[in-house]
């Protein structure tokens, strides 16, 4: 399958050896239509007609086609494929990693599924209108990208400065797999370093099934599933994951004809208070400091679709030898293989809501924030949350993300809202988010807009403009401080960029040497002077240039390191070493 694109197993978090990938050339048809209460209708003007390459989206330059559907545009796709008696099990899934935003799916034109949400996985039963020999698969795709309220994250119909050109249409992998009446749907993983155990639990059409667990290849325990089909199992003298030692542990689990595989790690993440009465995150127990960078997963010639399994490693790797230990992935959801690489490479990982909402007032979102002026989120007009089913929606979606990604061991942390975007009911949110998921950090509003004694737990600050400084008041006692965007020091390189002439960036300049001694000033005099004054997470932006933005410590085409790796390097080296003497200081108490 060396031909075709992202044709890895997509799922190693719940990984079996029946696979079949459908990315590659596809049929694409592109018309003028009206969808009707969010259904799609393929009757009108043709517009496109041709090829496209699953699973780049139509707008990329990597799907062939180049166009930027419309909201009054229906995409519909066809694909078909050969299906061999050999391939056939009990039941067979057609997996969508990706589809955005709303579509309806056809197998040999029998209706399959309708499904809505541009960043959500969702699978089709297709047994029964399924044959042997040549089968049809349609799928009829719509998207009103910022003209309504679903979850969009950064994407615009008119791109400019920090919003992006719109992913429509199937950008995650499409796949097929066979598996038996008593499969395994899902499991939920959950470890506690504290009594050395693993709790797992399976969802399967199945009285019980077995669980193996093995480190490096080693057999170390097996059970059963108890009568509430849960495994719980004693690992003793477990070895903790961390970035510095990313270890995990394999996982194998049967049923009677069913076998999946999987993996965790022993890890903990939560707050301490120090000895000077400072609010701190702790990773196994010990404390820690967040050292990482923005990343919002876009890619110059295939938009949201990373190019390759290979680049995901890369861009990973790329910040891990420069010496960071966390990526904030920035209202975007990546496809599962990019987690495992954190999971296995060693890349905590804080993950964000994909932002949605109506337009967003400018005033709300960019200019009273500066001000000092903070609002009620359940203002809903005021920011641009009046359709109650797109926040309906959104909570949703909020419970499918966190459903979804439950098992990536790197992932400590969610953001609920980031800038006001879309925000409201935060505190009653946050509330419904840590129920969901009581083992991870929660910040509730990052950058500015917090509700007074809400439930978040950080003081979250986004800070280009200004002297970096966090309030001392009484209602963030409570709460840990979080430098979650600041840096963007921006310069252009010529041959690299995704426009000569068009750019954005919060501090530019046009020497190398000079951005470089920037850079190293913000760390020195402010970061690392304020790690000592309580604050326990750093996020500087951002990993790559993004279209018109050149604020990137690499351009767009991730071709050119704008800064001096070594001295990157020598900066983090130096937050390393507090973070090392923080954690002994801490052990002595």
């Amino acid at each position: 399958m060396n031909d075709i694109p992202l044709c890895e197993y997509p799922r190693p978090q719940l990984a079996r050896e029946s696979y079949s990938s459908l990315n590659g050339v596809w049929k694409v048809s592109i018309t003028k239509d009206i969808t009707d209460n969010r259904k799609v209708r393929t009757s009108g003007k043709i517009i496109y007609r041709g090829d496209i390459t699953v699973p780049f989206s139509p707008e990329s330059k990597k799907s062939g086609v180049g166009h930027i559907l419309l909201p009054d545009e229906v995409l519909t796709y066809r694909r078909a494929f050969d299906i061999e008696e050999a391939f056939l099990n009990d039941i067979v899934l057609l997996h969508f990693d990706a589809v955005d935003y709303g579509c309806d799916v056809f197998l040999n034109d029998r209706f399959q599924t309708r499904h809505k949400g541009g960043y959500i996985p969702f699978t089709a039963d297709i047994t029964k209108d399924l044959k042997i020999g040549i089968n049809t698969i349609t799928v009829a795709v719509y998207d009103p990208t910022d003209t309504k309220g679903q979850a969009r994250g950064k994407q615009k119909l008119k791109r400019g400065g920090i919003f992006y050109t719109p992913t429509s249409g199937i950008w995650g992998s499409v796949w097929l797999e066979s598996v038996s009446y008593d499969y395994i749907k899902s499991i939920k993983i959950d470890t506690d370093i504290d009594s050395e155990t693993v709790t797992i639990k399976a969802v399967a059409d199945a009285q019980t099934y077995r669980v193996k667990v093995f480190e490096k290849d080693m057999e170390v325990i097996e059970a059963l599933s108890d009568e509430s089909k849960m495994v719980k199992i004693n690992i003793k003298n477990p070895r903790y994951w961390s970035p510095e030692d990313p270890f995990l542990y394999d996982v194998e689990i049967k049923t009677e004809n069913d076998s999946v595989r999987s993996y965790f790690g022993m890890r903990k993440f939560s707050f301490t208070t120090d000895d000077k009465g400072y609010k701190r995150i702790t990773l196994n127990n010990d404390i820690y400091f967040h050292n990482g960078v923005l990343d919002q997963g876009y890619h110059m010639e295939s938009l949201l679709t990373p190019l390759s399994d290979e680049q995901m490693i890369n861009d990973i790797r790329t910040l891990k030898n420069l010496g960071f230990n966390m990526i904030r992935k920035h209202i975007k959801i990546e496809p599962l293989r990019w987690y495992y690489h954190c999971d296995r490479i060693g890349m905590l990982v804080w993950q964000d809501m994909v932002n949605g909402g109506g337009k967003y007032d400018p005033m709300t979102v960019a200019v009273k924030p500066f001000i000092g002026m903070k609002m009620d989120d359940t203002r809903y007009n005021a920011f641009s949350r009046s359709d109650k089913a797109y926040r309906e929606e959104f909570i949703e979606d909020m419970n499918k993300t966190v459903d979804h990604l439950y098992n990536c061991v790197s992932i400590c942390e969610w953001t609920l809202f980031n800038e006001g975007w879309g925000q409201f009911d935060s505190k009653k949110l946050t509330v419904m988010l840590k129920a969901l998921d009581s083992t991870r950090y929660v910040d509730s509003t990052s950058g500015w807009h917090e509700q007074a004694d809400d439930l978040s737990d950080f003081q979250s600050r986004h800070i280009y403009f200004m002297n970096i400084k966090f309030s001392n008041d009484k209602i963030y006692k409570d709460k840990a401080a979080a430098l979650t965007e600041f840096g963007g020091l921006g310069m252009k390189i010529k041959g690299h960029m995704y426009d000569e002439f068009k750019t954005f960036g919060y501090k530019n300049f046009n020497d190398r040497n000079k951005m470089q001694d920037a850079y190293d000033r913000l760390y020195k005099k402010c970061v690392i002077k304020d790690i000592q004054k309580g604050l326990c997470v750093s996020v500087y932006t951002q990993i790559t240039d993004v279209e018109e933005e050149i604020n990137g410590l690499m351009t767009y085409d991730r071709q050119v390191m704008k800064f001096d790796p070594a001295r990157i390097k020598a900066v983090n080296d130096i937050i390393n070493k507090i973070n090392i003497d923080a954690r002994r200081t801490w052990r002595k108490q």
